[in-house]
């Protein structure tokens, strides 16, 4: 099926986007070596990347609905490659938080101007064309760990700048030939997106906490599966592989998903979802050798099924503020989750982290059946082929 071209571009900076969002834990070990880093030192450096790039970004969804400039999208992969890329050249945790905060900003600046711009370029295919944007995120998280990897195996700690150098090019392609923002929407008065936002409260407050607890589920796996693997006995590195397909299979069913929520509505694409993910979970944790790995790729196929699906049906409340919806839907939700991670790795270290991730699924499933209180109108009816956009403006 094709693709709007100015999306692929979008789709290709937020690979590089989520890519660099990916690689601060690969970063923490050299830099303990490196700089005598504590445990909670890093962690501050992790809650800090959550603050900046996550619950920022309903800030950066209202400029960006304000000022209809292209500059918030095309700006984020320089800005955060730059920064979080540099971290390799700190010389001590102060430049360290400074430089996480800077990264962060670039990510948190880019995924709301980014899906609003997705969706006005969508036409009669808004599920399908919002799935190419994220699946471009989803593949870029799963690399970013290898390719920050690589770069620092073969130049040197010191060096890890240089793996900055596309996100650079991407911008600079952005600024050029990058789409803007409709001119035909007109900003939102802040009064104005404050009825709005009470009079949709009920749907809006039910795509929220679906949102919440898809990331919950898919922060705890990211930040705990390579060490689960460990545990088991596995190496490190299958620990990432296995962390890799987890990501990689969600990358793809959540394409898959916005092409059947086109077709299917989007409450039904979120329910399968849903309903799915707990087996397939509880399955991937209950089993061990091929079968838990395949277990472990369907919970992560599953689980992200319905990952765009969510943020198209949430924007069709609000379309006029769809920068802001997306950041509330994707950031947002994504920061208050990653709160949640001290606490599983504090009860991993009394009950064993097993048991903690059996029970965690276990206690968040009920909340899957939120999906059946969506609307029941399908992703296609989302009015958005009226909608216009300029591009290289």
């Amino acid at each position: 099926m094709r693709v709007h071209r100015s999306i692929l571009k979008l789709s290709a900076a937020h690979f590089f986007i989520d890519a660099y969002a990916s690689m601060l834990g690969v970063f923490l070990p050299f830099l303990r070596e490196s700089l005598n880093l504590t445990l909670t030192e890093a962690g501050i450096l992790g809650g800090a990347l959550v603050f900046s790039s996550s619950l920022l970004q309903p800030i950066y969804g209202y400029l960006a609905d304000q000022l209809r400039h292209k500059i918030f999208a095309a700006l984020g992969p320089a800005i955060s490659g730059v920064f979080i890329c540099s971290l390799g050249i700190a010389p001590d945790f102060y430049s360290l938080l400074v430089l996480v905060i800077l990264g962060g900003i670039g990510i948190a600046a880019f995924h709301p101007q980014g899906a609003s711009v997705t969706r006005e370029l969508s036409d009669k295919r808004p599920g399908y064309e919002m799935s190419v944007f994220i699946t471009g995120g989803m593949i870029g998280y799963g690399i970013g760990p290898i390719y920050i990897t690589s770069v620092i195996t073969l130049a040197g700690l010191e060096q890890s700048y240089w793996a900055a150098v596309p996100g650079v090019l991407v911008s600079l392609y952005l600024l050029l030939y990058g789409p803007n923002p409709s001119r035909k929407v007109k900003p939102i008065r802040q009064t104005h997106l404050k009825k709005q936002i009470l009079e949709k409260i009920k749907p809006l407050s039910v795509h929220y906490f679906l949102v919440v607890i898809r990331s919950l589920n898919h922060m705890v796996f990211v930040a705990f599966i390579p060490l689960y693997f460990t545990v088991r006995g596995l190496t490190v590195t299958e620990g990432a592989q296995h962390l890799s397909l987890f990501l990689l299979t969600g990358g793809v069913t959540g394409l898959f998903g916005g092409m059947l929520a086109d077709r299917f509505g989007g409450r039904i694409i979120c329910a399968i979802s849903m309903i799915g993910y707990t087996p397939m979970a509880l399955a991937f944790l209950l089993t061990t050798g091929p079968l838990s790995t395949l277990m472990c790729a369907l919970a992560g196929g599953f689980l992200l099924l319905a990952n765009p699906v969510n943020v198209v049906m949430a924007q069709k409340l609000i379309p006029e503020a769809a920068s802001t919806v997306a950041a509330l839907m994707m950031g947002f939700a994504w920061g208050v989750s990653g709160f949640v991670i001290p606490l599983i790795g504090g009860f991993g270290d009394v009950f064993g982290l097993h048991i903690v991730l059996v029970w965690f699924v276990a206690l968040t499933s009920p909340g899957f059946l939120l999906a059946f209180w969506l609307p029941s109108h399908r992703a296609e009816s989302l009015p958005v082929g009226s909608l216009q956009y300029s591009e290289g403006e």
